[in-house]
Protein backbone atom coordinates (compact mmCIF):
# COMPACT_ATOMS: atom_id res chain seq x y z
CA UNK A 1 0.00 0.00 0.00
CA UNK A 2 1.25 3.46 -0.90
CA UNK A 3 1.88 6.07 1.74
CA UNK A 4 -0.75 8.71 2.42
CA UNK A 5 -0.74 11.62 0.01
CA UNK A 6 -2.11 14.06 2.59
CA UNK A 7 -1.87 14.36 6.31
CA UNK A 8 -5.65 14.18 6.61
CA UNK A 9 -7.72 16.10 9.07
CA UNK A 10 -5.59 17.36 11.91
CA UNK A 11 -6.11 19.74 14.80
CA UNK A 12 -4.59 23.14 14.30
CA UNK A 13 -2.89 24.79 17.28
CA UNK A 14 -4.73 27.94 18.41
CA UNK A 15 -2.20 30.58 17.51
CA UNK A 16 -2.10 33.32 14.92
CA UNK A 17 -1.41 32.05 11.41
CA UNK A 18 1.66 33.96 10.30
CA UNK A 19 1.43 33.35 6.52
CA UNK A 20 -0.95 35.97 5.15
CA UNK A 21 -2.33 33.82 2.30
CA UNK A 22 -2.95 30.89 4.65
CA UNK A 23 -4.71 33.24 7.07
CA UNK A 24 -7.07 34.48 4.31
CA UNK A 25 -7.87 30.93 3.20
CA UNK A 26 -8.48 29.79 6.77
CA UNK A 27 -10.76 32.76 7.44
CA UNK A 28 -12.80 32.04 4.32
CA UNK A 29 -13.22 28.35 5.17
CA UNK A 30 -14.01 29.00 8.82
CA UNK A 31 -16.49 31.74 7.89
CA UNK A 32 -18.35 29.32 5.60
CA UNK A 33 -18.42 26.73 8.37
CA UNK A 34 -19.67 29.29 10.88
CA UNK A 35 -22.49 30.36 8.54
CA UNK A 36 -23.46 26.73 8.00
CA UNK A 37 -23.54 25.97 11.73
CA UNK A 38 -25.50 29.17 12.41
CA UNK A 39 -28.04 28.28 9.74
CA UNK A 40 -28.43 24.79 11.24
CA UNK A 41 -28.94 26.32 14.70
CA UNK A 42 -31.67 28.58 13.32
CA UNK A 43 -33.39 25.65 11.64
CA UNK A 44 -33.15 23.26 14.59
CA UNK A 45 -33.96 25.66 17.43
CA UNK A 46 -36.05 28.33 15.66
CA UNK A 47 -33.96 31.16 17.12
CA UNK A 48 -33.06 34.69 16.14
CA UNK A 49 -29.34 35.20 15.62
CA UNK A 50 -26.87 37.76 14.33
CA UNK A 51 -23.17 37.46 13.56
CA UNK A 52 -20.83 40.19 12.33
CA UNK A 53 -17.30 39.29 11.19
CA UNK A 54 -14.43 41.36 9.86
CA UNK A 55 -11.94 39.67 7.55
CA UNK A 56 -8.17 40.07 7.98
CA UNK A 57 -8.39 42.75 5.27
CA UNK A 58 -11.12 44.61 7.18
CA UNK A 59 -14.05 43.61 4.97
CA UNK A 60 -17.27 43.12 7.00
CA UNK A 61 -19.38 39.96 6.74
CA UNK A 62 -22.68 39.33 8.51
CA UNK A 63 -25.40 36.76 9.03
CA UNK A 64 -28.75 37.75 10.55
CA UNK A 65 -31.93 35.79 11.02
CA UNK A 66 -34.70 36.80 10.59
CA UNK A 67 -33.55 40.36 9.77
CA UNK A 68 -30.75 42.63 10.94
CA UNK A 69 -33.30 45.20 12.19
CA UNK A 70 -35.09 42.64 14.36
CA UNK A 71 -31.83 41.39 15.87
CA UNK A 72 -30.43 44.86 16.54
CA UNK A 73 -33.74 46.05 18.07
CA UNK A 74 -33.85 43.04 20.38
CA UNK A 75 -30.21 43.52 21.35
CA UNK A 76 -30.59 47.23 22.13
CA UNK A 77 -33.93 46.83 23.92
CA UNK A 78 -34.19 43.27 25.27
CA UNK A 79 -37.31 44.00 27.37
CA UNK A 80 -39.17 45.95 24.68
CA UNK A 81 -41.76 44.16 22.55
CA UNK A 82 -41.10 44.20 18.82
CA UNK A 83 -43.46 46.19 16.63
CA UNK A 84 -46.22 44.47 14.67
CA UNK A 85 -44.45 45.14 11.36
CA UNK A 86 -41.20 43.64 12.67
CA UNK A 87 -43.11 40.53 13.78
CA UNK A 88 -44.72 40.24 10.34
CA UNK A 89 -41.42 40.64 8.54
CA UNK A 90 -39.76 38.09 10.82
CA UNK A 91 -42.60 35.61 10.30
CA UNK A 92 -42.41 36.09 6.53
CA UNK A 93 -38.64 35.59 6.52
CA UNK A 94 -38.95 32.42 8.63
CA UNK A 95 -41.61 31.07 6.28
CA UNK A 96 -39.47 31.84 3.22
CA UNK A 97 -36.40 30.21 4.79
CA UNK A 98 -38.45 27.09 5.59
CA UNK A 99 -39.73 26.96 2.01
CA UNK A 100 -36.21 27.26 0.62
CA UNK A 101 -34.90 24.58 2.99
CA UNK A 102 -37.70 22.24 1.88
CA UNK A 103 -36.85 22.89 -1.78
CA UNK A 104 -33.17 22.25 -1.09
CA UNK A 105 -34.01 18.95 0.59
CA UNK A 106 -36.20 18.01 -2.37
CA UNK A 107 -33.38 18.77 -4.82
CA UNK A 108 -30.94 16.80 -2.67
CA UNK A 109 -33.31 13.81 -2.81
CA UNK A 110 -33.67 14.16 -6.58
CA UNK A 111 -29.88 14.37 -6.91
CA UNK A 112 -29.46 11.18 -4.88
CA UNK A 113 -32.08 9.35 -6.94
CA UNK A 114 -30.54 10.53 -10.20
CA UNK A 115 -27.05 9.47 -9.20
CA UNK A 116 -28.41 6.05 -8.16
CA UNK A 117 -30.07 5.69 -11.58
CA UNK A 118 -26.91 6.69 -13.45
CA UNK A 119 -24.78 4.14 -11.60
CA UNK A 120 -25.41 1.31 -14.12
CA UNK A 121 -24.46 3.63 -17.00
CA UNK A 122 -21.31 4.70 -15.16
CA UNK A 123 -20.40 1.04 -14.61
CA UNK A 124 -20.90 0.33 -18.31
CA UNK A 125 -18.66 3.24 -19.18
CA UNK A 126 -15.92 2.11 -16.76
CA UNK A 127 -16.01 -1.43 -18.16
CA UNK A 128 -15.68 -0.16 -21.73
CA UNK A 129 -19.14 -1.31 -22.77
CA UNK A 130 -20.91 0.77 -25.36
CA UNK A 131 -24.34 2.25 -24.86
CA UNK A 132 -27.06 1.34 -27.30
CA UNK A 133 -27.01 5.02 -28.18
CA UNK A 134 -24.30 7.46 -27.23
CA UNK A 135 -25.49 10.66 -28.83
CA UNK A 136 -28.74 12.22 -29.96
CA UNK A 137 -27.12 12.87 -33.34
CA UNK A 138 -27.15 9.10 -34.01
CA UNK A 139 -30.97 9.01 -33.99
CA UNK A 140 -33.32 9.72 -36.80
CA UNK A 141 -37.08 10.13 -36.44
CA UNK A 142 -37.87 6.47 -37.27
CA UNK A 143 -35.47 5.18 -34.61
CA UNK A 144 -36.99 7.52 -32.06
CA UNK A 145 -40.47 6.19 -32.81
CA UNK A 146 -39.28 2.58 -32.70
CA UNK A 147 -37.32 2.87 -29.45
CA UNK A 148 -39.61 5.34 -27.68
CA UNK A 149 -40.51 2.88 -24.92
CA UNK A 150 -36.86 2.35 -23.96
CA UNK A 151 -35.78 5.99 -23.86
CA UNK A 152 -35.58 7.72 -20.47
CA UNK A 153 -38.04 10.63 -20.11
CA UNK A 154 -35.43 13.42 -20.18
CA UNK A 155 -33.81 11.96 -23.27
CA UNK A 156 -37.13 12.01 -25.15
CA UNK A 157 -37.40 15.77 -24.62
CA UNK A 158 -33.90 16.15 -26.06
CA UNK A 159 -35.00 14.10 -29.08
CA UNK A 160 -37.98 16.39 -29.61
CA UNK A 161 -35.67 19.39 -29.58
CA UNK A 162 -33.31 17.67 -32.05
CA UNK A 163 -36.16 16.76 -34.43
CA UNK A 164 -37.53 20.31 -34.36
CA UNK A 165 -34.01 21.60 -35.10
CA UNK A 166 -33.75 19.21 -38.06
CA UNK A 167 -37.15 20.29 -39.35
CA UNK A 168 -36.28 23.98 -39.05
CA UNK A 169 -32.99 23.55 -40.95
CA UNK A 170 -34.50 21.77 -43.97
CA UNK A 171 -37.53 22.60 -46.13
CA UNK A 172 -40.61 20.66 -45.04
CA UNK A 173 -41.08 18.84 -48.36
CA UNK A 174 -37.60 17.27 -48.19
CA UNK A 175 -37.59 16.17 -44.57
CA UNK A 176 -40.73 16.06 -42.50
CA UNK A 177 -39.97 14.36 -39.22
CA UNK A 178 -42.77 14.10 -36.70
CA UNK A 179 -42.99 12.37 -33.37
Amino acid sequence: MEGKKTRGRQSIPMKKIENEDDRYVTFSKRRSGLYKKTSELVKLCNIDIGIVLFSPTGKPFSFFHPTSEAIIDRFLNPNMQLSESTHLVAAHVRHKVNQLNNRRELFDNIKEATSAQSLPLDNMKENGQRYRWESIEQFNADEVKKDYGRIPPGFYKACEIRVSAINSNFPQEQNSCEL
